[in-house]
């Protein structure tokens, strides 16, 4: 296969801003996102997606696309995240191709008409469920999951035999560019486009009317996302981060919590809307397990973790200054606090004698922070749990089944 286009052979290239971070970020004009949109609402309306071959062809061609330019992945996601190469192949690519390779293995099965259970009124008829596409969908990435958070959603739109547009975040701006120079390449250049857009872009090309809108960011910009979309009546699918909770109870296994904990909250530079946010451990075990947490990050990222190849930066200075400013007015560091503002490097950070109302606890925070709180026992947990906005995650870790199953 021949090598895809350069940048400066994309006509999508020839505008080029600077955000008010000094970092560079590209743009498409707005009239070329109505053209994209009129093109691929017209090749929906011609059929071109509806054949099982062609959704095939196209979920193949992003394996391929993953597969062949493995390397240029690992190398964007290095210069805009530090992302070490392990983070990228497993939590990027790996799980995009699987995502992929399932809608393979499925596609026959989902095409076809499904049957459905009739009642007294439906009882002389034949009734099924037959599954169609919507139509042309906006998908809107996030710089944590710059690759996963585009091409997993993108995945689903082809093989429900959707076009699509997608937006990859425009702090990731290296990715941004490696996925709008490889997808008119590997995909079909009527039905799937690339738009690069600022976030503060993103109401207004939801107004020009999509079938669908999937969203992935914070609750304040995904609520303009809904205000937007609802002016043109347009469904919405919103994955918002919040304060992912974690509970360590009394009865569990501390090598084995930290190690799992450690893992979500730490990699990527803790930029991630999965990551546990807090600890709510019980009294008892806090010592041990800030102890086990000392040794573990020493495991992991050695006794400095700036100088390991494991460890990320923060996306731009702006998340830097802000995940500084909440480590420093919240709790008591006894673990890392160091910063490199020139870098955008924080420390995997561990902080105890944190309040309810802390700056770190009003927020959330996409970084390498970890607060830890105490709590008596686990109905004091869930209490605490549920006078916060509802989090996207909660972890749990207890050898006591009653733990798992309290509500």
């Amino acid at each position: 296969m021949s090598s895809p286009p350069s940048p400066s052979s994309n006509r999508w290239f020839k505008a080029l801003r600077r955000t008010r971070l000094g970092e560079p970020c590209l743009r498409t004009y707005p009239l070329e996102c109505v053209d994209l949109l009129r093109r691929a609402r017209i090749a929906f309306q011609a059929g071109r997606t509806l054949k099982e071959g062609f959704r095939l062809a196209q979920l193949e061609a992003v394996v391929r696309m993953l597969e062949e330019h493995e390397c240029d992945f690992v190398d964007a996601l290095g210069r805009d995240l530090h992302k070490p190469r392990f983070e990228t192949v497993v939590f990027e690519l790996i799980t995009v191709k699987n995502e992929a390779l399932h809608a393979i293995s499925n596609l026959k099965k989902w095409m076809e008409p499904q049957s459905v259970e009739k009642n007294l009124s439906t009882s002389l008829d034949e009734c099924l469920v037959i599954s169609e596409p919507l139509g042309v969908v906006f998908i809107m990435g996030t710089w944590c999951s710059p690759v996963q958070m585009c091409l997993v959603p993108l995945v689903g739109a082809i093989a429900a035999g959707n076009c699509a547009l997608i937006s990859p975040s425009e702090y990731t701006v290296h990715t941004a560019e490696l996925l709008n120079r490889l997808i008119p390449f590997y995909l079909d250049n009527e039905c799937f486009h690339v738009v690069l857009a600022g976030i503060s872009d993103l109401p207004e090309i939801v107004e020009l009317k999509f079938d669908h809108v999937f969203f992935t960011g914070n609750r304040e910009d995904g609520s303009k996302i809904a205000l937007a979309a609802a002016r043109t009546l347009t469904p919405v699918t919103l994955i918002l981060g919040g304060k992912n909770p974690c509970y360590v109870d009394q009865h569990c296994d501390i090598a084995t919590t930290v190690q799992r904990i450690a893992w979500a909250r730490f990699h990527n530079a803790g930029q991630s809307i999965m990551a546990p946010s807090y600890i709510l451990c019980h009294t008892d075990v806090k010592a041990r397990l800030v102890q086990a947490l000392k040794c573990c990050l020493m495991q992991f990222y050695g006794p400095d973790p700036r100088e390991s190849r494991s460890f990320g930066r923060m996306v731009n200075l702006e998340f830097f200054n802000r995940t500084r400013e909440l480590l420093w007015r919240s709790g008591k560091v006894v673990v890392g606090g160091q910063v490199t503002e020139a870098e955008k490097y924080i420390a995997p950070t561990v902080l105890t004698e944190v309040a309810e109302l802390d700056p770190i606890m009003q927020q959330e925070v996409f970084g390498p922070v970890l607060p830890v709180l105490t709590v008596n026992d686990v109905d004091e947990a869930i209490a605490f749990i549920n006078k916060q906005e509802k989090p996207l995650c909660v972890y749990a870790y207890s050898t006591n089944n009653k733990v798992h199953h309290n509500k």
